[in-house]
């Protein structure tokens, strides 16, 4: 009775086992299909489902064509050698043994091996879908090779596919060959029998005329590889590109190889008809033999016994080809070098020409300011800016270009400690509120910036806007929002009195649902078990907060969005808000790069764009390029989170073959608004790639860019200490020498490539590029992307930024004040060191902040450091620094003088009253005159103590003239 029990308890288990397989394969399937169709919703949702559709169908396709195109031949050629075996060979007892343990198997190994092989080349083969997809779409360019007069279109397009053609085909044929000599061993088809290796007939055919392909295919990549030398660095390793011996040794090394290698290719051809090895075997012998002799040693000799010792003699023509090359790929032909005789002696009116500039010297530092933004405009702890470095932009403000230091106030669910919720989390807490901005020029008499745009509800100068910002850079991982007309909002909107101690809450639901806004919907029960299970929420799936209007709002990132709807992009890291026609948007640039252009100079985009080399996160880590365009600019709207792509560049050839292959995605320039082009600007990690290259290109002489007795370096950031990475460029509205008024720049400096210890670091160049795109509809400004170059007479001995923070930090009138800053329990903070080129020479400035070391900390602008040849001046505000610089009056207001009063939580600036002065009012004003002169005295007399506390005396009288006047 024990074996007819059992074999029912055995049938039990095995169904139960095959039902659990079945139920785990048919939830990892709906997992799959979940995140797939998802994936669906949203680029539906914003209309740009082609792009996802396009990607797949590529990748699929390219994903089966790699499984065929190895799994198929791999098969055939096992299956040729098994069917085509000697029926009665004699095989060795260990081949006996060998055919028992696999002859079970033997269906499932003949197929089994295929499939995994081809798997691998699937994956593979699906990863290239963007190549593939430029190879079919790509168009010719405007430029040809100076070696092979191709058109760089071919470069940038087909060689990249073609040369991984040919790779992939040699990994098919060698592992098919492979295959077939396994095989043929097994089944007696090879026999090895002491020194003598015997071959069937079926088998040498099979294998001969395999090689004899294999060698064809060897022949025709020899052949393309003869223009990978214009991609890759020449044989002297000193520029990309060919070089002298790559030009006369082994470019026509490969074009012998590959005849050498048909004709091998023939033999083995021979030997299929004939039978006979030995013509083959010989010629393979001598193709490995010219490898070797033709290959490498000819161009070893040529390089190192005829180049080497002659170098400028006969690479000169290359090192042109290299220089011009390099400078087209980066946007740099039309850079022409100016020389500036810089001044360096200071004299009263010198910045008379210059006060347009000098009235829009930035003194709020963006890049350690936020913590003050913090303090004064959060509010409320479920708010936050974004930490680290703020933007730059410009308004028009009273009828005049303002620079601006903006913010944006974002929702911080961390904020809410113990009192957050899953609830809260998904339908409360949904988005942030506001748009913060800042005179980029002035301060409040406290040292706090001076807000052009603040508070909540929103008010300022910047006009009436829709500041919700359910899409930003700190938005929440999903929300869920809307309802239907009639129901009780959710979702919290803004404090009722954000500067009280109220805790009413104003609330609001989302309402934006039209072509590309939004989310996808989750009123379906299918939709919200979807999502349920994407973001592992049981509160999408089960909350009644959930109904038929409720849309899902993820991915709302404004760099992450552009890049799921644009992936040939390369974004920039740095996404700026800006208030355009009554809406807040992200404005993000979008480059298309390559590193296939012919003679160019290759650049690692983690190294020239992360703000500190190796203390920073790099945004582009280990993509090297040799080839970059600004082309796209795109906009994310805050609020609806619409994205829209402007073909900023359709010149750019790489642009244009996406356009051919998305073409409902990208909307023509023409269609940009006016008040979109206004806060357009060049972008700042193009502007670093394209001062690396300057650093060292700026020479167009190929015998003075060979020697390197001209190449030039960024400066380290001297405010950061000797741990910093590189300056980084700042943005100014300044007018550079040959302008005819001042535009809205990007801007930085070159000191020697020196490293030698201790080296003189003067400035030896200065870059600036006009960042302004206009304010005309979908037309750029004349000027924008002007790149303009002031180089500095080898024996010019202005100062370097960091040999003027020497100068700074070890001057002793500075250093003294420093420490009264710093008594107590405060820290002395430097601003962005910046460098003007005004008055006829090089003006630097540091605004100097002081921050406590209490539990809160945030900074005041306190000092104003400038420097001017060997001259520097330290005081109050910018305007008293340069005036004290020269000579007492420098003949140029800024925008600090007279320093702002209003109080920095309302952003608003007081009106001057029309009346006549009260006796309170003239008295206060006489205070703080008798105040300001003794501490000028004082000053003069370098007795500090006397200076702090008539700066004290004059705060006093300040405050009292400001009640006083009501």
């Amino acid at each position: 009775m024990t074996a007819p029990t059992a074999a029912p308890a055995r049938r039990t288990r095995a169904t139960l086992a095959i039902t659990a397989a079945i139920v785990v394969v048919l939830l990892i399937a709906f997992f799959i299909f979940a995140g797939l169709y998802a994936d669906v919703l949203w680029y539906r949702q914003l209309g740009y489902l082609p792009v996802l559709t396009t990607e797949w169908l590529t990748i699929a396709s390219l994903f089966v064509i790699g499984f065929i195109g190895m799994a198929v031949p791999v098969y055939v050629s096992i299956q040729l050698a098994y069917r085509l075996r000697p029926v009665y060979a004699k095989l060795t007892a260990q081949l006996d043994r060998y055919q028992q343990v696999i002859e079970p198997l033997r269906r499932i190994v003949m197929l089994g091996i295929p499939a995994v092989i081809g798997l691998f080349a699937a994956v593979s083969a699906a990863t290239r879908w963007q190549p593939v997809l430029l190879f079919l779409h790509g168009g010719a360019t405007r430029q040809t090779d100076p070696q092979f007069h191709l058109n760089t279109g071919f470069y940038l397009f087909q060689l990249p596919v073609l040369h991984g053609l040919a790779g992939y085909i040699s990994a098919v044929l060698v592992i098919s060959i492979l295959a077939a000599v396994a095989t043929s061993y097994l089944y007696g088809a090879i026999r090895v029998a002491g020194r003598e290796v015997r071959v069937s007939r079926a088998a040498r055919v099979q294998i001969a005329v395999t090689f004899a392909v294999f060698l064809v295919v060897q022949a025709c990549s020899l052949f393309l590889d003869q223009f990978l030398t214009l991609v890759e660095p020449s044989s002297g390793d000193r520029f990309i590109g060919a070089g002298y011996a790559d030009v006369h040794a082994v470019i026509p090394s490969r074009l012998i190889l590959a005849a050498i290698t048909l004709l091998v290719a023939a033999l083995f051809v021979v030997t299929a008809l004939i039978g006979r090895w030995r013509l083959p075997l010989i010629g393979t012998a001598l193709l490995i033999v010219a490898s070797v002799i033709i290959g490498s040693i000819y161009p070893w000799i040529v390089q190192n016994l005829q180049v080497n010792p002659s170098v400028q003699t006969f690479e000169k023509p290359f090192f042109s080809r290299a220089i011009a090359g390099t400078r087209d790929a980066y946007g740099l032909a039309k850079v022409v070098p100016t020389t500036y005789n810089a001044k360096t002696t200071t004299q009263p009116g010198q910045l008379k020409t210059d006060a347009d500039t000098t009235e829009s010297i930035r003194i709020i530092d963006p890049n350690i300011i936020e913590p003050t933004f913090s303090q004064f405009q959060q509010f409320k702890q479920y708010y936050a800016f974004k930490s680290g470095s703020l933007d730059v932009d410009r308004y028009q403000i009273d009828g005049k270009s303002q620079d601006t230091v903006v913010a944006t106030r974002e929702v911080n669910l961390g904020g809410l400690g113990a009192s957050r919720t899953a609830f809260g989390d998904a339908f409360v807490y949904t988005h942030g509120y506001g748009l913060v901005a800042a005179y980029g020029n002035q301060r409040a008499s406290n040292g706090a910036p001076v807000f052009v745009e603040s508070n909540i509800p929103q008010s300022g100068k910047l006009g009436t806007f829709q500041p919700r910002i359910y899409f930003g850079e700190q938005s929440p991982t999903y929300s869920v929002v809307g309802a239907p007309p009639g129901t009780k909002p959710l979702e919290l909107d803004y404090p009722v009195n954000a500067k009280s101690a109220e805790s009413g809450t104003t609330a609001t639901t989302f309402n934006a649902d039209g072509a590309g806004e939004g989310g996808p919907s989750v009123g379906s029960t299918f939709n919200r078990l979807i999502y349920a299970l994407k973001f592992q929420s049981d509160q999408i799936l089960l909350s009644n907060a959930v109904n038929a209007k409720s849309q899902i709002l993820y991915d709302r990132d404004p760099a992450d969005r552009v890049q799921k709807v644009a992936p040939y992009l390369t974004l920039d890291k740095d996404p700026y808000p800006s208030i355009v026609q009554g809406r807040l948007v992200w404005i993000v640039d979008g480059y298309t790069t390559s590193s296939s252009y012919p003679y160019s100079d290759e650049q690692d985009l983690a190294a020239d764009t992360s703000v500190a080399a190796a203390q920073e996160n790099p945004a582009y880590a280990g993509n090297d390029v040799n080839y970059i365009r600004n082309s796209v600019k795109a906009t994310v709207d805050a609020y609806s989170g619409k994205v829209t792509l402007y073909a900023w560049d359709d010149t750019d050839p790489v642009l244009q073959a996406w356009q051919r292959t998305f073409p409902t995605t990208l909307r023509p320039l023409s269609d940009m608004s006016a008040q979109l082009m206004s806060h357009v600007r060049y972008p700042e990690d193009l502007f670093r790639v394209q001062r690396s290259i300057l650093a060292r290109y700026h020479v167009t002489d190929p015998s003075s860019w060979f020697l390197q007795d001209d190449t030039w370096s960024t400066p380290p950031d001297p405010t950061k200490g000797t741990t910093a990475g590189l300056q980084p460029p700042y943005y100014l509205t300044m007018q550079m020498p040959g302008q005819s008024k001042p535009a809205f720049s990007l801007f930085t400096s070159y000191i020697p490539n020196q490293t030698v210890t201790n080296a003189r670091n003067n400035l030896t160049g200065y870059l600036a590029v006009d960042a302004d795109a206009g304010s005309t509809k979908g037309v750029k400004a004349q000027d924008y992307g002007n790149l303009r170059l002031l180089t500095l007479p080898k024996g010019s001995s202005v100062s370097g930024p960091g040999q003027v923070q020497n100068d700074f930090n070890t001057d002793t009138t500075v250093a003294s004040a420093k420490r009264l800053l710093s008594g107590g329990d405060a820290q002395v903070v430097p601003g962005n060191l910046l460098t003007l080129p005004v008055g006829g020479g090089l003006l630097y400035v540091e605004p100097l902040y002081v921050r406590s070391n209490g539990s809160t900390q945030y900074l005041l602008l306190r000092k104003v450091l400038v420097a001017f040849g060997d001259k520097i001046a330290f005081e109050d505000t910018l305007d008293e620094a340069l005036n004290s610089l020269f000579n007492g009056n420098s003949g140029a207001a800024t925008g600090d003088s007279p320093v702002a009063t209003t109080p920095p939580s309302t952003g608003k600036t007081t009106s001057p009253s029309t009346g006549a002065p009260s006796a309170a009012l003239t008295q206060a004003l006489a205070d703080a005159k008798d105040a300001l002169a003794d501490r000028q005295a004082a000053y003069a007399k370098n007795d500090l103590v006397a200076a702090a506390q008539a700066d004290k005396r004059l705060q006093t009288a300040l405050q009292d003239a400001e009640n006083a006047a009501g």
